[in-house]
């Protein structure tokens, strides 16, 4: 019999993810699953990227991509880490700070990776759950008591949340850090960009007890050369750096987000009138009787009587949409708009489909 791996291996399944099909060389196939600006990436990228010398090995500190991105917002480099998309850093910083029965607190329904990598370590895993009653509204004053009572090691908030679009506000940050001292706060932040008017959660760096994660796989849609990084004190950064694999992020990915952050013109159009569509396809929906969740970001929650019968039933028209079901929440698809014809199509699907399936309002 084969060397059996760690106990906590055996209790981890997959999680879920949308964007990825192996029909996707179909043309006629519409991903709605996936929360990616759907612009693109700025033809400044493409540019970049042609140049590289894939024969030689990248930087392994990312060093000029990371002085970029300091510059960008506003902090030392010492005080940033580059890594393989925002997901890999996840892992990176429950093998650096997690220790067998360390106490984790995540607020859900939520990135379904946080738990995984709690898992690995053995971590006992504590959720607080918002629900779709009261539309995934968090409880602040709740959360707050719940994390003090536990003080947890870790605290994982998306904000704004992945899947149902919420988001908190400064207050409540600053009392989760204020109150909990010895609980690092992962604030993942990987769909700010959408937010309009965010507040600058930078400015809580001078905490030693904040980590700051980000993405520029989705706003700048560097999805396929995976690039996140970590914004803290810089002790956390140099710990998160100790385990972080060399050469974590390639020589494309070095090159081409530099690109990107030099054509933020591209960036605030195509967000935009990415907004624009996502208003116009969210009123659209309730013309057939269909209520999307509110969400300040472009993706959005839409109840459905069955999340896998429909994303059978959409899938069968080749449109992708993300069944919730691996959140906890069956009876609800994620939809990301695309362009205003691709959503038009989308609209006359579901009202096929509710047609066909239920013919009552969802």
């Amino acid at each position: 019999m084969p060397i059996q791996p760690r106990p906590e291996i055996e209790q981890i399944s997959p999680i879920p993810h949308g964007g990825f099909t192996s029909t996707h060389a179909d043309d006629n196939l519409l991903d709605f699953s996936a929360n990616i600006n759907p612009a693109g990436p700025s033809p400044r990228v493409w540019e970049a990227i042609r140049a590289v010398p894939l024969a030689q090995h990248p930087d392994p500190y990312a060093t000029p991509l990371r002085q970029a991105l300091a510059t960008a917002n506003g902090v030392n480099p010492e005080a940033l880490l580059v890594g393989n998309g925002a997901a890999d850093l996840i892992y990176q910083i429950a093998v650096a700070y997690l220790r067998p029965a360390d106490r984790v607190l995540i607020v859900g329904p939520t990135f379904g990776e946080y738990a995984v990598a709690a898992a690995l370590m053995g971590a006992d895993i504590r959720t607080f759950d918002t629900h779709a009653a009261n539309d995934f509204e968090l409880d602040g004053e709740e959360l707050l008591r719940y994390a003090r009572n536990i003080q947890p090691r870790l605290l994982f908030l998306c904000n704004p949340n992945n899947p149902t679009g919420s988001y908190q506000d400064r207050e409540l940050v600053a009392c989760l850090l204020e109150n909990c001292p010895d609980t690092l706060l992962i604030l993942d932040e990987a769909f700010i960009r959408f937010v309009a008017f965010a507040w600058p959660t930078v400015d809580l760096l001078d905490r030693d007890n904040l980590l700051i994660l980000r993405s520029m796989t989705k706003d700048y849609a560097l999805t396929g050369l995976r690039l996140g990084y970590a914004l803290a004190h810089p002790a956390i950064i140099a710990a998160l750096a100790k385990v972080q694999p060399p050469w974590s992020v390639n020589a494309l990915a070095q090159v081409a987000a530099p690109a990107a952050l030099a054509d933020e013109e591209h960036l605030r159009m195509s967000l935009a009138a990415l907004a624009h569509e996502k208003a116009v396809l969210v009123h659209d929906l309730t013309q057939i009787s269909m209520w999307p969740l509110p969400s300040r970001v472009h993706f959005f929650l839409l109840p459905v009587p069955s999340a896998v019968a429909w994303t059978e039933q959409l899938r069968e028209q080749n449109i992708l949409v993300r069944d919730c079901s691996s959140f906890g929440l069956p009876t609800f698809i994620r939809i990301a708009p695309r362009q205003a014809v691709e959503n038009t199509r989308l609209v006359a699907a579901l009202a096929q489909i509710g047609g066909r399936l239920c013919g009552v309002r969802c």
